[in-house]
Parts: C-alpha cells; sequence; structure tokens
C-alpha cells in the first residue's frame, strides 16, 4: 500500500470516529458538484504596506511555495503577528476578562482525544488557560484537565454575564457528554471547577444561553439533543432532551427564547449534510415550563452546503441577521474521498427578520473554493486532499452582536480570513492570515503540514486584535493594519 493511499484511508477513519460518518452509511453516491449553483468568490483584499500577499488565487498556498521555501514566510495581509504561544490548537478560542479586570484567553489544545495524546503530552493536554493582560507576552496558567476538557471537542463556550466557563466531552465517538462547569469570573487566570457531571447523555457542540442559566449540547451523529439547568452550577440538571436530530452548533437570540442550530441533517443521497439552519422556538424551555416543547419555526438551506457548523446572530441598523458557516466538504465515503468533486459551503450572511422565511442574502466565499479551482494543480497542495483539513471553512466569529463591521472565519488550509460586513450584501475580503507548516518541519508529529486553522477567532476590540489558534502552530495575535482596525469602532 503507497503511503499516500494508507494516509487517506486513516483520514477516513478519523472522519468516521468525529461521528458524521454515520450520517451516510448505506446510502447512494455524492451529486456532484457543479459551478453553476455555486456563488462567485468575494472580491479579494487590496493588501497594504507590510503585507505578504498570497501568490496563487485567493486562499491558495501551492505547493511550489513549499519547494521554494516562500510558504515558511507566511502570508499577511493587512495583518501583523503580535504574539505567538504553543505548537497545538482545538477548535475554539474565547476571551474573557474577570471581576478583578484580569483578561484571560481559552482554547483547546487538541482536534481529536485521545490521537493527539502523544503531540501534545509535553505542552500539557486539556484547555489552555493564559494571562493576556499583556496581548504581546501571554503567559500560560493552567492547563484543564478535567474530564471535558481534556476532549471538549467543539463544545467549549463561556457565558461572559456569569462568569462560567463550560464544555462537553465529546468524540470519540460523541463520547459520555460529561459536563464541566469552571467559574472564570472571580479569578480567569485560575478557573475553579464547579461541577463534573454526566448530564450532557453525549457530546459535541453546544450553546449557551445569554443569561448563562442554559446549556444546551448537541452530538450530532448521536442524534442528542439536551438542554441542561445551571442556575446552580454546581448542581446542572437536565431539563429537556430530543433524540433522532443532527444538530451542529447551536446559538441563542438575546432573550434566550430562539435557538439558531446548523442543522446537519440525515441525508439520504449520500452526502454528510442534507440540512441548513433551523430556527426553533425555545420559550417554554426558557420559562422552565414542566414537560417543554420546542417548536420548528423554518429550515432553509443552499444549493452549495457541505456541513453547516455554527449561525452566529447579529443585527445591522436594528435588522437581525446570522452569520452561517460550513465546514469542511460535503463529500461521500462511501463512493470514495473526492474533495475535488465535494462541494464547499463556506460561509453566507441570512435575513431573519422573517424567522418562519430566513433567506440567504450574501455569500463569504474563497477562489479556492469554487469547483473549478478544486482541481488540477490543487491536489498536490499540501493538506488539501485531506477531508479534515483541506481547503474549506471551519468557524467565524463576530467583534459584537450590534452592527459589525468585520467578522473573521478560520478557513484550514488558507488559515484565517477577515472579511469586510459593512454592506452586508456585498462582503469583500479585508485581510488575512496563514503561517502554513511545511512537511515534516514539526518533530512532535511529523505528519502536520499547511495551514489548520479550525478555531472560533475570538475579538481584542480595543486594541484591534483578533486572536485565534492553528493546530499545526499554536496560538496567534494578529494585529490588524493598515488602517483596518477603525472599522472596529462603533
Amino acid at each position: 500500500m503507497s503511503r499516500e493511499h494508507g494516509t487517506t484511508r486513516r483520514l477516513a477513519l478519523v472522519i468516521a470516529v468525529l461521528g458524521l460518518v454515520a450520517t451516510v452509511l448505506g446510502v447512494g453516491n455524492l451529486m456532484s458538484a457543479t459551478g453553476s449553483s455555486f456563488p462567485a468568490p468575494i472580491p479579494e483584499a487590496d493588501c497594504g504596506p507590510g503585507s505578504r500577499p498570497e501568490t496563487d488565487i485567493q486562499g491558495r498556498v501551492p505547493a511550489s511555495d513549499y519547494d521554494s521555501g516562500r510558504a515558511e514566510r507566511g502570508y499577511l495581509c493587512n495583518t501583523r503577528q503580535v504574539a505567538h504561544q504553543g505548537t497545538s490548537g482545538g477548535f475554539k478560542v474565547l476571551r474573557y476578562r474577570d471581576s478583578q479586570g484580569n483578561v484571560c484567553a481559552f482554547y483547546d489544545s487538541t482536534l481529536l482525544f485521545p490521537k493527539d495524546v502523544l503531540f501534545n503530552a509535553t505542552e500539557g493536554l486539556g484547555v489552555v488557560v493564559l494571562d493576556m493582560n499583556d496581548p504581546a507576552k501571554p503567559v500560560k496558567t493552567a492547563n484543564l484537565a478535567s474530564p471535558a476538557m481534556d476532549s471538549p471537542h467543539e463544545s467549549l463556550l463561556l457565558n461572559a454575564r456569569r462568569g462560567l466557563l463550560a464544555g462537553v466531552l465529546g468524540n470519540a465517538a460523541t463520547n459520555l457528554g460529561i459536563l464541566d462547569v469552571y467559574d472564570v469570573k472571580t479569578d480567569c487566570r485560575h478557573p475553579k471547577l464547579l461541577s463534573s457531571t454526566p448530564s450532557a447523555l453525549l457530546g459535541h457542540e453546544s450553546g449557551f444561553a445569554p443569561d448563562g442559566k442554559t446549556f444546551y449540547a448537541s452530538s450530532a451523529a448521536g442524534q442528542t439533543l439536551v438542554a441542561i439547568d445551571l442556575t446552580d452550577p454546581a448542581l446542572p440538571r437536565p431539563i429537556f432532551q430530543q433524540f433522532g436530530v443532527n444538530y451542529h452548533g447551536l446559538r441563542l437570540s438575546g432573550d434566550g427564547r430562539t435557538l439558531y442550530v446548523a442543522n446537519i441533517g440525515n441525508p439520504t443521497n449520500g452526502a454528510f449534510s442534507s440540512g441548513g439552519l433551523r430556527i426553533v422556538d425555545i420559550s417554554e424551555i426558557q420559562d422552565r415550563e414542566p414537560s417543554p416543547e420546542v417548536q420548528v419555526l423554518s429550515d432553509v438551506s443552499w444549493s452549495e452546503h457541505s456541513i453547516p457548523q455554527v449561525a452566529e446572530p447579529f443585527t445591522r441598523n436594528g435588522r437581525p441577521y446570522l452569520l452561517e458557516v460550513d465546514e469542511f466538504a460535503n463529500f461521500d465515503l462511501t463512493g470514495g474521498v473526492d474533495q475535488s468533486a465535494a462541494p464547499v459551503g463556506a460561509a453566507r450572511i441570512i435575513d431573519i427578520a422573517d424567522p418562519r422565511h430566513p433567506k440567504v442574502v450574501s455569500n463569504l466565499r474563497l477562489q479556492v473554493h469554487q469547483p473549478a479551482a478544486r482541481k488540477g494543480d490543487q491536489q498536490s497542495d499540501p493538506g488539501a486532499l485531506s477531508p479534515v483539513q483541506g481547503y474549506a471553512a471551519h468557524y467565524c466569529s463576530l467583534p459584537t452582536r450590534v452592527d459589525p463591521r468585520l467578522v473573521a472565519c478560520s478557513m484550514i488550509a488558507s488559515g484565517l480570513r477577515v472579511f469586510d460586513i459593512s454592506n452586508v450584501r456585498r462582503p469583500v475580503e479585508a485581510a488575512y492570515f496563514n503561517k502554513p507548516m511545511a512537511p515534516g518541519t514539526k518533530p512532535t508529529n511529523p505528519e502536520a503540514q499547511g495551514g489548520y486553522a479550525m478555531s472560533q477567532p475570538a475579538w481584542d476590540v480595543k486594541r484591534r486584535q483578533v486572536w485565534f489558534t492553528d493546530a499545526n502552530s499554536g496560538f496567534y495575535v494578529v494585529g490588524l493594519t493598515n488602517g483596518l482596525g477603525e472599522k472596529l469602532r462603533r
């Protein structure tokens, strides 16, 4: 067996462990991706002084740049590196200021536990806590290694109002759903474990009510949704369970009465996903009605969808929208892993002024995401063929829910991308930061290669910075340059 073929098979197994393959086993072939139904990529960023722009199409790091050594210098556009810490990363980066004025960052350090244990053991496992009082000099103050924090998968969330950090033990595959809750309000540099309970049933992704009193755990391919009462965070209590739903990320309206669901769905056409956005009325859970019921208000999809990841709510001039992002590519293992034929959903803005009739108003796509670009020479780029890496999106975040003008997205092999959404119907690329790793240059993980930006970024609005992790190279503080940071002023 060739090394390339063996790697492809191992990556297919990783996908299975992630639990996504459960949605497609035993079904037919994947529909092919044609360029006709795909939205166009957005305009490229205008890179100002101090930039080191990409050398190929928008978002691509070609194999020739690795051969020449250009890739090792990184790609900067209207950004600069302020600080770097560690050599690993996961799915979330969170920022918080505690009651004493200390500023901290929290990030999960592994993509897949226990696979990454040996790779990360020298730095410590679990969720990393950083003292960020001086963001130019991050100081690690703790590794949270309770059961859920060792492998929170995509569930790590922070409720700033109550100062609670929570995550659910997830994968492989979906795991036991142990919920860990920490107090970070007292001293964010040294979080205090309040409870560790099997209250989530299974684990994968999550949501947090704005008032901090309800934590929602979704298990994706585990087909479960659980609402957990955290009125007393030392005594979590499940108050609602639903089965047969293939939900991913969950975000809530400001009043906690509406759930915005990245709905993977249960496809029958061979793809991982058949879903899109689902809007659910959860008023009875928020009101603590006995035996609460939920009501689906609407479902909407898009022809180019891959695997819906999460939908973040925001407003523009009082009108409600969602910033939704899809992860990976919507390929089919039963017919072989063919990334060139797999749709990449990337990201989009959805108008939800009428929650019963949501509509997509614009898309955030790079040239490298387009079907025509996902063939030929691109297939030789490091990481491009990996079904859990590749040129695709994973997480996006907003600096504020009220009239944001910039958004940041981790787009895996394309690194951190910043978009200007001042006009929600005509977004443009504003900046990027990508530090790809040359194959064979990471001693603790010889298979590491390329960019591996998977985390939900965090924002330091005052300092005009974005924080994110690259799973291959660690935690970064990225400054916005050439006046771009002024768009964070409201």
